[in-house]
């Protein structure tokens, strides 16, 4: 399957390891599962800043606000709501997507490990590892790159940011202990991966990694995307990926692809997988 297609949901006579894949994506992204709650993210800007203060007071009383949200399929299909229990947000065909990306850089020899930065409860870099497993590749590793700690505050020199909130959302917060809990439900926690606790600005540039077949940038903001393609999309394969999530949703987002994109004149068309995540192959 091209990256760029949208895959089947495998049926009783596909391959142990597809079935096994397609059941992971399932679980990781809850599809189905019909929850009706979901976390309160306001529509302004204003009522983003009164909720911000609510949610903190709350939070200090160890108490979690969420609405109820009738669950619809084709919403969590393409990522668009914030599932309450689930691993991941990102949706059944941006998971499609990052699995079909490492099968082909690992069916094209294209050398490099895999990264995501920016994994919330960890579910598309769990994903990352178990494609791998199912590919029998030993020879990668899985770097799973946050802050550990929820977003960071806007700075002064990115001025998309500006009215930015995503640092006041606790429920983009997850530790990275749990994080790791949630390898090690899925049994996928081992020597091929590798946890960068820290923000993008002072972890990514010096950390060890040599090359990146695939690189998954979920951020979000337009600082944090910058310093994820500057540290290290140079480090990317000729022949391998770079995702981008949010970048049809999230205009701080698509402005930070596009403005290294041009800067870094990346001429390799984008190819959209859903309404909002895309990536591109690197050419040269």
């Amino acid at each position: 399957m091209s990256p760029v297609e949208v895959a089947e949901r495998p049926g009783p006579g596909a391959s142990p390891a597809a079935l096994y894949l397609d059941l992971l994506k399932r679980c990781l992204t809850r599809f189905d599962f019909d929850p009706d709650l979901a976390p309160i993210v306001p529509g302004t800007p204003l009522k983003r800043r009164l909720w911000a203060q609510v949610a903190t007071l709350l939070g200090r009383r160890d108490i979690v606000a969420f609405r109820r949200a009738p669950y619809e399929s084709w919403r969590r299909q393409e990522g668009r709501d914030w599932p309450i229990s689930a691993e991941t947000m990102v949706g059944l065909r941006r998971l499609d997507n990052l699995q079909a990306c490492i099968e082909s850089v690992v069916g094209d020899s294209v050398p490099g490990d895999v990264l995501e930065a920016g994994v919330w409860r960890g579910g598309a870099a769990i994903l990352m590892r178990a494609v791998l497993a199912s590919l029998q590749e030993t020879g990668r590793t899985v770097w799973v790159a946050d802050s550990f700690q929820g977003l960071p505050k806007p700075k002064d020199e990115h001025l998309a940011d500006r009215d930015d909130l995503h640092w006041s959302q606790p429920f983009l917060a997850v530790s990275q202990d749990e994080v790791k809990q949630n390898f090690t439900r899925y049994g996928m926690l081992d020597r091929q991966v590798r946890f960068l606790a820290g923000w993008f600005s002072d972890t990514l540039a010096d950390a060890p990694i040599e090359r990146l077949a695939v690189l998954r940038v979920d951020c979000d903001m337009y600082g944090s995307t910058i310093d994820v393609l500057s540290a290290l999309y140079p480090k990317v394969s000729i022949g391998g990926y770079a995702i981008v999530d949010d970048y049809g949703e999230i205009p701080n987002c698509r402005a930070a692809v596009d403005d290294y994109r041009a800067q870094h004149h990346i001429t390799e068309p984008i190819r959209w997988i859903d309404g909002s995540g895309i990536f591109w192959r690197r050419q040269s």
